[in-house]
C-alpha cells in the first residue's frame, strides 16, 4: 500500500481523537472512581442451629428471639458506608441491606420496632450524614437509622450472646427522621432529634395520632483514662417521648464497667414502657458479665427480671438467665454456643401450654456468623 500525505495526516488526524476520546472516558472514570474512593462495601451472614427442650412456648420465641428447633438462616447484611471525614463541612451516607428470619425492615413505616420482617430484601438503614461547624461540630442523620437506646444493638453478633434479650424487644429497633450528635468533650455526648411516630404500642412505639412525631434524646458519660482501671466505661440515659395524650415514652438507663480483673467487663440495664392511652406499663432489668478469656475465647452470662404483670410485652413477671461461649476458630468468623433458661408467670401463676407444662423453657443454639 501507498501512503501519500493526506493519508498520514488522516491517520493522524484519527489518532489524536482517539486519544482525546480515551483521554475524555479515563476522566469519566477518574471521576466517578474518585466519587466513591471513599465508600466502603461490608457485611455478614447470620445462620444457627437451634434447640428448644419441651414443648415451645410462644411467648419466649415471640419476645426474645429464641428460635425454633432446626436450623435458621437469621441474617445477611450488606452495608455501603461512606463515613464522615474531620472537615467542617463533612458528607456521607450509610446503607444496610439485609434478609432473613431476623432482618429489620426499617424504611417500611409498619415495622419500627425489632420483630424481624416478613421476608425478602429490606432497608435496614438508609440516611445522609451532615456536619455542621457549630461548636466542635454537630453530626446529623437524615432517613432511616437503627434506634439508639437499649443495652442491645441490631447487629446480632456485636451483642454478648446470642439469643436478644426482652429489654430489646421493647426499644424502638430503627427510626424514620433526623438524629443529631454533639459532643462536648472526651467524656460528654448528646444525640437528640424527631422521628416519625412509631406503629405498635407493645414494642415501644405509640400506634396511636400517628399524624405526631416522636421525640428521641441520650446523653453518654464516658470515665476518663484519668479513672485508672474505670477507663472507658460509659454510662447512657436514653428515651424515646411522644409529647401527647397518646404516646407510648420509653426509658433506658444503661451502662458497661471496666473492672481490675482485665478481660473482664460488667453491665445493666434498665427498660421501662410507660404508656398514656392503657395500663401496658412494665419494667425490665439486666446484668451482663463478659470475659474476654484469650483473643479467641469469651465467656458472656446475662440475667434479667420483668418486674411488672401489666407489661404488654410479656403478660406477667418473669426471669431469664443466658449463658454464650464464643471461640473464634476461623479468621473472619464468629462462632457462639449458647444455653439460655426462661421462666413466665402470669398473674401470680405459671402460664400453662395446652400440654399442661409450666412456662419454664430451655433453648440450646450454635451460631455462626461470617464478616466480610
Amino acid at each position: 500500500m501507498k501512503f501519500n500525505k493526506w493519508t498520514l495526516g488522516l491517520a493522524a488526524v484519527g489518532a489524536v481523537s482517539m486519544a482525546s476520546a480515551v483521554r475524555a472516558d479515563e476522566a469519566k472514570l477518574s471521576q466517578v472512581q474518585t466519587a466513591l474512593s471513599n465508600t466502603t462495601i461490608s457485611g455478614y451472614v447470620d445462620v444457627a442451629a437451634n434447640y428448644v427442650a419441651g414443648n415451645q412456648h410462644r411467648q419466649f420465641g415471640e419476645y426474645s428471639d429464641i428460635k425454633s428447633d432446626g436450623f435458621t438462616f437469621n441474617n445477611v447484611t450488606v452495608s455501603l458506608d461512606k463515613p464522615l471525614d474531620e472537615s467542617p463541612w463533612a458528607a456521607g451516607y450509610h446503607v444496610d441491606l439485609n434478609a432473613g428470619s431476623s432482618s429489620i425492615d426499617g424504611f417500611n413505616p409498619n415495622a419500627q420496632y425489632w420483630l424481624p420482617s416478613a421476608g425478602g430484601v429490606t432497608i435496614r438503614q438508609a440516611y445522609v450524614a451532615l456536619r455542621t461547624p457549630v461548636g466542635n461540630g454537630i453530626d446529623w442523620k437524615i432517613g432511616v437509622m437503627d434506634g439508639i437506646t437499649g443495652y442491645e444493638g441490631n447487629t446480632a453478633y456485636l451483642n454478648p450472646n446470642y439469643s436478644r434479650s426482652y429489654g430489646y424487644a421493647i426499644n424502638p429497633a430503627s427510626y424514620n427522621g433526623l438524629l443529631g450528635t454533639y459532643k462536648v468533650s472526651d467524656l460528654l455526648k448528646f444525640t437528640g432529634g424527631i422521628v416519625n411516630r412509631g406503629t405498635s404500642q407493645g414494642y415501644g412505639q405509640s400506634a396511636a395520632n400517628r399524624s405526631s412525631f416522636d421525640y428521641v434524646a441520650s446523653a453518654t458519660l464516658t470515665a476518663p483514662d484519668s479513672w485508672g482501671f474505670l477507663k472507658g466505661s460509659t454510662l447512657y440515659a436514653q428515651t424515646v417521648q411522644g409529647f401527647d395524650s397518646q404516646s407510648v415514652n420509653n426509658y433506658s438507663l444503661n451502662g458497661t464497667l471496666n473492672t481490675p480483673v482485665a478481660g473482664l467487663t460488667l453491665g445493666f440495664a434498665w427498660d421501662t414502657l410507660q404508656s398514656l392511652v392503657s395500663s401496658d406499663d412494665g419494667n425490665i432489668y439486666g446484668l451482663y458479665a463478659s470475659y474476654q478469656a484469650t483473643d479467641k475465647l469469651s465467656l458472656a452470662l446475662r440475667g434479667e427480671y420483668i418486674n411488672n404483670a401489666d407489661l404488654a410485652l410479656v403478660p406477667g413477671a418473669g426471669e431469664e438467665v443466658t449463658a454464650t461461649v464464643a471461640y473464634n476458630l476461623w479468621a473472619n468468623v464468629v462462632t457462639r454456643a449458647e444455653v439460655r433458661w426462661d421462666h413466665i408467670e402470669h398473674n401470680g401463676a405459671l402460664v400453662r401450654e395446652s400440654g399442661g407444662d409450666t412456662a419454664n423453657q430451655i433453648s440450646f443454639a450454635l451460631n455462626v456468623v461470617y464478616k466480610f
